[in-house]
């Protein structure tokens, strides 16, 4: 019986998955920004040691590097706020609040396991394969705020108006 190998089956691999940020580059100094990549099973046909071949790509676990020195591992790539019913700045599995204002870049990494057919029924592909989802790039910055005694339309020469 055939036993493939990850670099044997690479150049069958899926393409880089999409990578989102919400709120779509800018965040706020203390508070969540969402991170989402979405990837699916992969399969391809062609050929391998002479034979026809059908792999098999299936995401098992992804990786986020935030920029900042931190990390994260999930079992999954993530979910848009909208998809969760969450507002804007809500913490997500996936989410993460910078502590310091300035410019990052965001990546992702999708970890896959790989099955092979030859014919006779799947056969596992020994290791995970990682493919980078790609990156971002991030201002986060500081709000602050002041309480005021009218709005910037009752009083337009008032403080941040």
């Amino acid at each position: 019986m055939l036993q493939p190998t990850l670099t044997d089956v690479a150049s069958f691999a899926p393409a880089s998955a999409p990578f989102v940020d919400e709120p779509d580059g800018v965040g706020i100094v203390g508070m969540p920004m969402n991170f989402v990549t979405t990837a699916g099973v992969h399969e391809q046909a062609g050929t391998l040691f002479d034979l026809p071949v059908t792999v098999r790509f299936t995401p098992t676990s992804y990786r986020f590097i935030y920029g900042d020195g931190t990390s994260r591992d999930s079992a999954t790539g993530g979910r848009t706020w909208a998809e969760l019913g969450r507002a804007q700045f809500s913490a997500t599995d996936t989410s993460h609040a910078y502590a310091a204002r300035g410019t990052y870049t965001a990546t992702a990494t999708v970890r896959y396991a790989a099955q092979a057919n030859f014919g006779n029924g799947w056969i596992d592909v020994p290791g995970l394969l990682e493919i980078p989802a790609g990156a971002t790039t991030l201002q986060i910055v500081d709000v602050k705020t002041a309480l005021v005694d009218k709005t910037c339309l009752e009083n337009p020469r008032g403080p941040g108006c």
